[in-house]
């Protein structure tokens, strides 16, 4: 019970010691990175790639073409990992800014309207892509510079 009480009242120091999130870390207008964690069905992750790479990516492309996207890019695990942690691809996206990145009013329709004439296919095969997923994830990321640890060793 003790435990129980100390984990909810934990929150509540953190907050009032002046702990920050590491997205506070970083100035509004600085680069913002975005983890996209994907888990596809066994056996499925070649198709999943090609419809990713087909409909997804060109998207994406487009989008740092207009500046909003300053960097991308993609990550395969080398080992396996227990169904519990399995992840399959991760694509990294850096934003211009966090509100790039969480800005709603950005019309990819536009994008892939130009970039897809026929949207029912576009649309058929966006969702077979979807079909294809056990699990989605996304994790904003704050990249540290490790400069200043270089300068410094633990210690002294």
């Amino acid at each position: 019970m003790r435990n129980r009480r100390l984990i909810a009242v934990l929150p509540l120091l953190l907050l009032a010691s002046g702990a920050q999130a590491p997205s506070a870390r970083q100035p509004a207008d600085a680069p913002f990175a975005v983890e996209y964690y994907y888990k596809i069905q066994w056996g499925h992750f070649a198709e999943w790639m090609e419809l990713y790479r087909k409909n997804h990516y060109p998207v994406l492309v487009r989008q740092m073409e207009q500046g909003r996207i300053l960097d991308m890019y993609a990550a395969t695990p080398v080992n396996h990992a227990g169904e519990a942690s399995r992840w399959d691809f991760r694509f990294t996206i850096v934003y211009r800014s966090a509100a790039d990145a969480y800005d709603r009013t950005v019309d990819t329709n536009a994008i892939i309207g130009a970039l897809y004439p026929d949207r029912a296919t576009f649309d058929r095969e966006e969702q077979r892509r979807f079909q294809l997923l056990v699990e989605h994830m996304d994790v904003p990321i704050v990249r540290d510079d490790l400069t200043a640890w270089r300068k410094t060793p633990p210690g002294r």
